[in-house]
């Protein structure tokens, strides 16, 4: 049986004005990379996570993770905890939410090696993250794999609300 894994990542946001004048977020988020991703749209974004090993620290791992899958350096300022949620492929991704502007522009995404096509013995490299976009809420909530939706749910009720994100 093999070892759980654990994932940890870092959700960007800026705050915006909602419906009805309330606050509320715009998440920065990446369209996953590869062949298996081409052409989806729903379900197929993700916040920049990536493996840790036990003994590292999952905010080191997400720091690391956000610059490599960006190629910039993580934003100054205070990280909000968002808990943890478990994917469905069993994995568990710890997250935290950062303010913080960046132009998706400036993005130079980290890659990738895999055989492409499947048994062609062809190595090919591919970017981990394809494209970053900023999107509401609402956008982030369908665009997001399933498992990760409910960090934005966290972030909402943190910045609507004042409270603290349920972990």
């Amino acid at each position: 049986m093999s070892a759980a894994k654990h994932s940890a990542g870092l959700l960007l946001f800026r705050i915006v004005r909602g419906e009805a004048g309330q606050r509320d977020v715009e998440v920065l988020i990446g369209h996953m990379g590869g062949p298996f991703w081409t052409g989806r749209e729903d379900a197929a974004w993700s916040l920049p996570k990536g493996e840790y090993e036990p003994g590292e620290e999952p905010a080191a791992a997400a720091r690391r993770e956000f610059e490599e899958e960006l190629g910039l350096p993580v934003p100054d300022g205070a990280w909000v905890p968002l808990g943890e949620a478990r994917q469905r492929s069993g994995k568990t991704v710890a997250a935290w939410a950062l303010e913080g502007e960046l132009d998706p522009a400036q993005v130079t995404p980290g890659l990738f090696t895999m055989e492409w096509p499947p048994g062609s013995g062809v190595q090919r490299e591919f970017p981990e993250m394809d494209r970053f976009a900023w999107c509401t809420a609402y956008e982030a909530v369908r665009r997001l794999i399933v498992g990760q939706r409910v960090f934005v749910e966290r972030l909402r009720a943190y910045v609507r609300e004042g409270r603290a994100p349920a972990p």
